[in-house]
């Protein structure tokens, strides 16, 4: 039993080697030039303004709620670790997107079997919409780490029975970083109350998802409380809701099928993509009126919506995307830029059919194990559906794609209770059965 477990802690390791190795290839080759823009530019100023003014500020001494704190944090200590440079963020990145590997790795082993865990673990390694996230200091890496992190503690939890407490505390916190890094993080925690209705026979497991959503509120609520402090307004995470939501429901958007564009090219004369020394109060004004006017929109283009829905739908399961300033997008001239590219737009396509195949052929045996997956990519889809689509809202759930595509494997080439070679092996074991009861038969008439 002793060299099972050392054998298992090395193929995790290994897992994590080969996963770290191509992430850092990828930073130093097709990322090798980067330099932080729109998004990423913002939570490194943020960051910055924290060691250089002690303050969560969009600008000098102005306080913001437009973003979630734990990323900006996080750049703030690698920079007082490493220094400034964007390299030692987006190898932070990398570190955090190789044990979303080992998290692949580890739930498809407890789920299936060593050899189709390993096999999960290699994909994921080599996976591009994984690692191309990685060099780009958008939250994506550490939004998906958080959320793989979640759903592999989840199930544990329900595995165990809910008889360590110590795992529905560190799920607790692992929602409350999930939400402190993107608000869209705030529903889960309402997914793992959904997902616990499921067994509310079991009052233990009630107990823990009790004790799981007070540890995340109890971390969340701090911050919520600042927000109200410098907004007068209750704003759980971060606003830019408004902003989404107009670059999502407009003319242009309709008209490039379903794409996100900026209100301030949209509406040049009314909006701005952001106001200089616009406080915390005028931005939850500013975002609370993009709303209206993107509501006003919706019901004066009630007829174009199931339409624009289908845009979105279209755009999520497209293999790749892209964002105007993803390294891959904008130094397309380097050969690993063009080699990752077509990895891309390829690899997606093979996961998709696979965890298709997968979500098929596990469920009568592993739906319960799965529930909580299954929430989690139908709330992902539904969120698309909502905002706008895009393969980067994909990335959170590519995990759990190739968590399912695994499944697939499991049923095609293994031989366990459920399996194709199972089903065929017990279906011919039934016709020689006949087969031989029919001898039988005819042997006793002819006596």
């Amino acid at each position: 039993m002793k060299e099972n477990k050392i054998k298992l802690d090395v193929l995790a390791i290994m897992i994590f080697c080969l996963a770290l190795l191509v992430r850092i290839a990828y930073n130093l080759t097709v990322a090798r030039s980067y330099y932080p823009l729109n998004d990423s530019a913002a939570y490194q100023t943020l960051a910055f303004h924290m060691l250089d003014e002690h303050c969560f500020c969009g600008y000098p001494d102005i306080s913001t709620v437009s973003r979630g704190p734990f990323w900006p944090v996080l750049i703030a200590g690698i920079s007082l670790i490493g220094g400034r440079a964007n390299i030692f963020d987006r190898l932070f990145l990398s570190v955090a997107d190789a044990g979303t590997c080992v998290f692949i790795y580890l739930f498809a082993r407890d789920l299936f079997n060593k050899r189709i865990g390993l096999i999960a673990g290699l994909i994921a390694c080599i996976y591009p919409t994984l690692y191309i996230y990685t060099g780009w200091m958008y939250t994506e890496s550490l939004y998906t780490f958080l959320l793989t992190a979640i759903c592999y503690c989840v199930f544990l939890i329900q595995r165990k029975e809910g008889k360590s407490k110590l795992l529905s505390i560190l799920c607790g916190i692992l929602l409350a970083l999930l939400a402190l890094t993107r608000p869209n993080g705030i529903p889960v925690i309402g997914l793992v109350i959904l997902w616990a209705a499921f067994f509310f026979r079991r009052k233990h497991m009630l107990l823990h998802v009790v004790l799981i959503t007070l540890v995340a509120c109890a971390l969340i609520a701090p911050w919520t409380l600042r927000n109200y402090l410098v907004s007068r307004s209750f704003v759980t995470i971060s606003t830019l809701d408004g902003t989404v939501l107009l670059g999502s429901y407009n003319d242009k958007s309709l008209a490039y099928k379903g794409l996100w564009i900026n209100p301030a090219s949209v509406y040049p004369q009314k909006f701005k993509r952001s106001i200089p020394g616009c406080t915390a109060i005028c931005e939850v004004a500013q975002e609370d009126f993009r709303k209206d006017t993107a509501i006003q929109w919706i019901k004066s283009h009630l007829k174009q919506i199931p339409r624009l829905m289908v845009y979105h739908l279209s755009n999520f399961f497209t293999p790749y995307t892209g964002e105007s300033d993803m390294p891959l997008n904008r130094f397309t001239s380097k050969l690993s830029s063009k080699i990752v590219l077509k990895m891309s737009n390829t690899f997606p396509i093979a996961i998709f059919l696979l965890a298709a195949l997968g979500l098929v052929v596990t469920l009568r045996r592993y739906w319960r194990e799965l529930l909580f997956v299954y929430l989690v990519v139908l709330s992902t889809l539904g969120e698309a559906l909502i905002y706008y689509g895009t393969s980067r809202f994909r990335t959170p759930i590519e995990p759990l794609l190739i968590l399912l595509a695994a499944g697939s494997l499991w049923w095609l080439f293994q031989d366990a209770p459920g399996t194709l070679r199972w089903r065929i092996n017990s279906l011919m074991s039934t016709r020689t059965f006949s087969n031989n009861l029919r001898e039988v038969v005819t042997n006793t008439k002819e006596r």
